[in-house]
């Protein structure tokens, strides 16, 4: 029998290890556009959209400013029946308690957005979970409510991020559109960018800036025209 070299067998070895690593960690992409990791064995996916099925779009406030455009923001909503769900930094909310409190009366949705606007693809398993933490306790000793939903600053995650996530009993939320507001300050823009193509089960990014909050009403009226709901991301995933 003819004996195998040790470069073939050096080869070999290191093509199962390479098939095995591959099993082990990898990126898959769903029909939606969603990427799920798989890490040990586990899939941790962040949420990009809700129920396709549906007449349901949500509004995401990632708020570290802007206190004084919420209360804006929550008549406009209120005018048209509809609600969103604003993603609150914890720095921010240390200083703006009554506006956290009347987000949640006003029947829209609190989540977290992390405490310090940090990078969390940075981070490890400790600082994802201490920025994430600190922010949860905030906000369940102002009002009583313990958030489910965590939308990473800039969009940034590792696997280490959402497994941290799930683990506190987080769903990790990303976006469908983002119009961009915090660089484009121009109500048309944002009219558009939160408009276009829109349908069923979008998750619409935003922030609190005073020509977000001049788009809006603009914005709920089309979608209204539509036969679509601007909704919490909860309710938007049912």
């Amino acid at each position: 029998m003819k004996r195998i070299s040790n470069k073939a067998l050096t080869f070999v070895t290191s093509l199962i290890m390479l098939v095995l690593a591959v099993g082990i960690t990898a990126v898959c992409f769903s029909d939606r556009g969603d990427v799920a990791v798989i890490s040990s064995g586990e899939t941790y996916s962040p949420v990009y959209s809700g129920n396709r099925a549906g007449k349901n779009v949500a509004l995401m406030f990632n708020v570290y400013e802007g206190a004084e455009t919420i209360d804006g923001i929550i008549e406009t909503l209120k005018k048209h029946s509809m609600k969103a769900t604003f993603f609150i930094g914890g720095c921010w909310a240390e200083n703006n308690e009554e506006t956290l409190v009347k987000i949640l009366e006003s029947g829209n949705e609190l989540g977290s957005h992390g405490y310090f606007h940090k990078d969390h693809s940075k981070l490890d398993e400790k600082g994802n979970r201490d920025e994430m933490l600190a922010t949860e306790k905030l906000i369940q000793r102002v009002t009583g409510e313990k958030v489910s939903l965590f939308a990473p600053p800039s969009g940034a995650y590792s696997v280490t991020t959402l497994k941290v996530a799930e683990n506190l009993g987080y769903k990790t939320i990303m976006w469908t559109k983002d119009t961009v507001d915090w660089r484009d300050k121009n109500a048309k823009t944002v009219y558009n960018r939160a408009t276009k193509n829109i349908v069923g089960g979008d998750f619409v990014l935003m922030h609190p800036k005073e020509h977000t909050l001049a788009a809006l009403d603009d914005i709920l009226t089309y979608y209204e025209k539509l036969g679509l709901k601007a909704s919490t991301v909860t309710e938007c995933m049912e």
